[in-house]
């Protein structure tokens, strides 16, 4: 690939785990095979990981800080067994009303920036889930052994029902059953480790729920119910409202920093930021909690930290005026991201490039599912 991979700091080892939860101590269960001496020796299954993200418009700076980047460093750092599924789940996207040709958009732009981060199609496999029928195939199958009344208890259901006036007709039975897709993104692929994030660790536990109730249905060892790598909490916030996370649907752009954005549209963004009057710099999110998103912002973005946390940060900035603290966040964030929007650039324009990208990842999702779903059918008797 032609973007630079990024060296892995002592911060995303130290939070994200990496060293326990891919390449030590959390294993999935071990396998006994014979050896030549008659005598059993055990042995540690590899690894598949899978991770998804929605293609609905240029990803900002918390995506990448919050997931984009430990994919690449997954992809550096885990083991040579390791198998490592990245999914841009189109079909999640449409369950809310997407115009045609915007997503068609969206899904081109969205494959060129996995590449520009970093991501390696000869490494990782990169598909569009909707490439893959399996994903929804799975998905019914599933469906008819999911409850309704664990699927109406989840967050993001009760969320939506709370925030609508007249959830009967608004609200589709796409939205419901969300988390049934989701569980038969993971499990289609026999995926052990899912990186998610606090607020998905419900859904992971619904697709371990699935799989451990199809295999006692059933019998046997069918499905393989994932761990959770719990991702490190690198919450970004909005420029805006420091309050809220950064978040592509809130309808103030400047509330946000895309991956694509100049060095000057970051400097504008980043000056109008919201902080406080008071004098020095202090890391206090609740307290002072614009001034602590630009500090975690600037923690984060700097790929070699040389301090152990915000606070020993904050220490080192107290003497700065609000004005030196934010150029040199707007300075660390444009070293972070400038050879992204360099490579995004040249990936969108290789339309020929993204295409093979796709279609070897198809092939390569494709022959993965078809392992599940052959046992899948031969155990519900469909095959």
């Amino acid at each position: 690939m032609l973007p630079r991979v990024r060296h892995i700091g002592r911060d995303t080892l130290r939070q994200w785990s990496l060293a326990e939860s891919i390449l030590g101590s959390r294993r999935v269960p071990s396998q006994t095979v014979w050896s030549r001496d008659q005598s059993t020796t055990v042995t540690t299954p590899p690894k598949t990981i899978f991770s998804g993200i929605q293609p609905t418009g240029v990803p900002h700076l918390g995506n990448y800080l919050g997931a984009l980047r430990q994919w690449v460093t997954l992809q550096s750092e885990a083991a040579k067994d390791t198998t490592l599924v990245y999914s841009l789940v189109d079909l999640h996207a449409i369950t809310v009303q997407q115009d045609p040709k915007q997503l068609q958009q969206w899904k081109k732009e969205s494959l060129a920036m996995l590449l520009a981060i970093g991501l390696d199609p000869n490494k990782s496999t990169i598909f569009h889930q909707s490439d893959i029928p399996a994903h929804a195939e799975l998905m019914w199958i599933l469906s008819c052994q999911a409850s309704t009344g664990y699927l109406g208890r989840m967050t993001q259901w009760k969320d939506k029902t709370a925030n609508e006036k007249d959830s009967s007709k608004k609200l589709k039975l796409g939205l419901l059953s969300y988390p049934v897709l989701q569980a038969a993104d993971v499990l289609v692929h026999r995926a052990t480790h899912v990186p998610v994030g606090h607020d998905q660790a419900q859904h992971l536990e619904f697709a371990r729920e699935l799989a451990n109730g199809f295999n006692h249905t059933f019998g046997g060892d069918v499905l393989i119910p994932p761990e959770t790598l719990i991702s490190p909490a690198r919450r970004v916030m909005s420029l805006k409202d420091p309050m809220a996370k950064m978040s592509k649907s809130h309808p103030n752009p400047n509330s946000r920093i895309l991956l694509t954005d100049s060095e000057e549209t970051i400097r504008r963004k980043i000056k109008a930021a919201v902080t406080d009057s008071m004098d020095g710099i202090t890391y206090d999110p609740e307290g002072r909690p614009g001034v602590s998103n630009l500090i975690d912002i600037l923690y984060h973005s700097d790929a070699h930290p040389a301090y152990s946390s915000q606070d020993e940060l904050a220490k080192d900035l107290a003497d700065l005026s609000m004005r030196e603290l934010k150029d040199r966040v707007a300075d660390t964030v444009e070293t972070s991201i400038k050879h992204i929007r360099a490579s995004y650039a040249h990936f969108l324009h290789d339309n020929d490039h993204l295409d093979s990208v796709a279609a070897q990842g198809a092939e390569k999702a494709a022959k993965s599912a078809a392992i599940t779903m052959k046992a899948v059918k031969s155990a519900v008797g469909l095959s």
